[in-house]
């Protein structure tokens, strides 16, 4: 059984945001997600800068058996990606609520992800699969 942790809040397309004590938004991909895409060769994500929309297509995580789009829980402005997973994107792996994660986003309106899954929906939603 995959990882899930409880203070995260997921997306049904496997991503997962944290709320950091700063009211930033980390976001990256669950323990669910990476083990079925198996090993993470390439990760592409949003530039610094930008802004991502809740829903909406945000960058692109490539593994040995496929490339999946990866969908902004939040909207907002991206303050910081991970430039770790340029030359380790294997790290989403090993560690894809830690040291994985994605992009940083100052959000738009906290209260968007008030409609995503908490720990229990996203199991759930995973065993439904």
């Amino acid at each position: 059984m995959s990882e899930i942790r409880k203070e995260l809040k997921y997306m049904s397309s496997h991503e997962w945001a944290r709320i950091e004590d700063d009211g930033t938004v980390t976001v990256g991909i669950s323990d669910h997600a990476q083990e079925a895409l198996g090993d993470v060769v390439y990760v592409e994500t949003p530039e610094v800068g930008s802004t991502v929309n809740a829903g909406e297509e945000a960058g692109v995580v490539e593994s040995v058996k496929a490339a999946s789009d990866i969908f902004s829980p939040i909207t907002g402005e991206v303050i910081a990606v991970n430039e770790a997973l340029e030359d380790a994107p294997e790290t989403v792996n090993s560690s894809p609520y830690d040291d994985g994660w994605f992009y940083k986003v100052k959000p738009a309106d906290l209260t968007e992800l008030d409609d995503a899954l908490d720990a229990d929906g996203y199991a759930a939603a995973c065993e439904d699969e």
